[in-house]
């Protein structure tokens, strides 16, 4: 018995070990590592960063950086949008019930310190319905007239008791200083590069998207990957040559804006409530809501009814909707939450209430998760939710991985690396920062294979070109994936609400979910739209949100992979 054991332990030891060697061997890279080649790039040499230097493909994405005008602004704090004086009201009358399924609209007026109205739009306003005893929300359209007033509409989506709740995220006088740091500042970020000779001679410089953000008075050592284009600068060291760069790690927040823009940014005018300037509605099904003479006795028993049985028939507003594959659509809203649980308006996204139904979806599947710590989340979710998810130690620097976990019995493999420069992280090789084109390319893609994009967050501290260019090598690259292997699952999760400074914010994170989706059009890819699920309730926002939202995150995806 002792020997059959070990027969049995060795066995098991054996196929991990090709499990990895495996995907080692599947992850383009992995085994060799690959350095883009360096070569000193001239003190003046740049990187565009204007519009006319981007690829044809992406010249009409400038069109989706609209934002209404924002306003002269005259250093004049008391005249910016105050989220204590400004009100919002219902558009018609108020009604004793309203129908499930219909819209409700509201006026909203911006106002000053004074309680002036404003004359024109530019502030970024967030609404919610909420229905906080059935654990329900969905966000609500803001519609900005452009002249002090906006025009918000809330579908009514579940029946039962719901409240509006308005807050002011920026005001227009900020979102002008979001706009003038992110169009017209190189980086507001810079980095570190490690640099080690043959002797041991170490040296860390300032490195950066383009050689002015190094801060070098000579020359700079540029590192272009041939594949995608992607370009990397770090001063050139005193006594290293380019190639010896060995780390990368996060430097330091420059410093960006004056005490004026510090005001108009500061916490006590930021993500604030609005005064509530609407009483809670009840929402009916159209059968009752249609009895207009019912006495208030009867509204009342409705009323408990569908606060204490939230599952009762035609309790949602959901119409027949297709299984959830890519290629759809996705409508404003793209869903909702009820009973903590997200409702996709587009697709029959589904519930995977069990380790077993996780499982069963994720047999055989291979999947390339690429991005941030926010998509890192998903992994972590999976890992820590299926107890056969083993995970296996690379002996890598957490934050930028690459990050395994395996399930031998199903065949399953879950795989994590966070994507190249710009990275903000720990100390890290720099063998172990992978272009995410570069992957792409490399892969052979087909029924089995899951790619997952999730990207963004790090490059609000960047212009706008910067992540276009991005967009543009990754988008050939997804593309060709698809060509040559229709079947091939590509899913882009949406960067989600969180940051609230200059660095990082939730108007930033709106132009980069802009840059997605029409970077990705015409694809056949799905989308996970992270921002309207983190939008959506009643908690603070966080970029790494809570396992409740990142659970609904993970079904809809799973919802892509097995749609029946």
């Amino acid at each position: 018995m002792g020997q059959l054991k070990g027969y049995k332990i060795l066995t098991v030891g054996l196929i991990v070990l090709i499990l990895v060697f495996y995907l080692m061997m599947s992850w383009p890279e992995t085994m060799n590592h690959w350095i883009p080649p360096p070569h000193r790039a001239s003190k003046h040499a740049s990187e565009p960063n204007n519009w006319n230097s981007l690829p044809q493909e992406l010249t009409n994405l400038t069109s989706l950086l609209y934002w209404p005008p924002t306003g002269s602004d005259k250093d004049d704090f008391l005249a910016s949008t105050s989220p204590q004086t400004s009100t919002y009201r219902l558009k018609g009358p108020a009604q004793a019930n309203y129908t499930l399924g219909s819209n409700l609209e509201v006026i909203l007026v911006a106002r000053d310190h004074q309680g002036r109205p404003k004359t024109h739009g530019g502030d970024l306003f967030r609404a919610q319905l909420l229905g906080q005893e059935l654990k329900a929300g969905v966000p609500g359209e803001v519609k900005d007239l452009e002249n002090g007033t906006y025009l918000l509409s809330f579908p009514l989506l579940w029946a039962g008791p719901a409240q509006i709740q308005v807050r002011l995220i920026h005001s227009s006088e900020a979102v002008g200083v979001l706009q003038r740091v992110w169009k017209g500042k190189r980086a507001t970020v810079d980095f570190r590069g490690y640099f080690r000779g043959r002797n041991g001679t170490q040296e860390a410089v300032i490195c950066n998207v383009d050689p002015q953000s190094t801060g070098a008075q000579g020359p700079t050592c540029q590192y272009r990957d041939v594949v995608s284009g992607e370009l990397w600068f770090c001063a050139q060291p005193s006594t290293l040559p380019c190639d010896a760069l060995v780390g990368h790690s996060s430097g330091s927040y420059l410093k960006v804006t004056t005490r004026h823009d510090e005001e108009l940014m500061a916490g006590s005018v930021t993500d604030q409530p609005l005064p509530s300037g609407i009483s809670p509605i009840l929402v009916t099904p159209a059968a009752i809501g249609n009895m207009r003479n019912m006495g208030q006795k009867l509204t009342e028993i409705l009323y408990s009814v569908m606060r204490f049985e939230p599952r009762a028939s035609n309790i949602l507003a959901l119409p027949s909707r297709p299984p959830c594959r890519p290629g759809h659509l996705s409508p404003k809203p793209s869903g909702f939450y009820y009973q903590d649980r997200w409702h996709s308006t587009f697709c029959s996204s589904r519930s995977f209430p069990t380790v077993f139904s996780i499982l069963n979806c994720l047999a055989g599947r291979i999947v390339y998760m690429m991005g941030d710590s926010t998509l890192r989340q998903w992994w972590e979710y999976l890992r820590d939710t299926v107890p056969s998810l083993k995970p296996v130690d690379l002996h890598v620097q957490y934050q930028a991985g690459p990050l395994m976990a395996v399930d031998t019995t199903r065949g399953t493999v879950l795989h994590w690396r966070a994507h190249s420069w710009p990275l903000r992280s720990l100390r890290t090789p720099v063998a172990s920062l992978h272009s995410v084109a570069r992957v792409l390319h490399g892969l052979a893609g087909g029924p089995y294979t899951v790619v997952v994009l999730g990207m963004g967050a790090h490059f609000t501290t960047f212009p706008p070109s910067i992540f276009a260019r991005r967009l543009a090598g990754i988008r050939e690259a997804v593309k060709a994936l698809l060509d040559r292997e229709p079947s091939t699952l590509v899913v882009i999760k949406l960067a989600n609400t969180g940051y609230k400074s200059v660095y990082g914010s939730d108007w930033l994170t709106i132009q980069v979910n802009r840059f997605l989706r029409a970077a990705f059009d015409g694809l056949q890819v799905a989308f996970v739209d992270a921002w309207e699920m983190t939008s959506s309730l009643a908690i603070p926002d966080d970029i790494h949100p809570t396992r409740l939202i990142v659970r609904n995150e993970v079904e809809l995806f799973l919802s892509f992979i097995c749609p029946t």
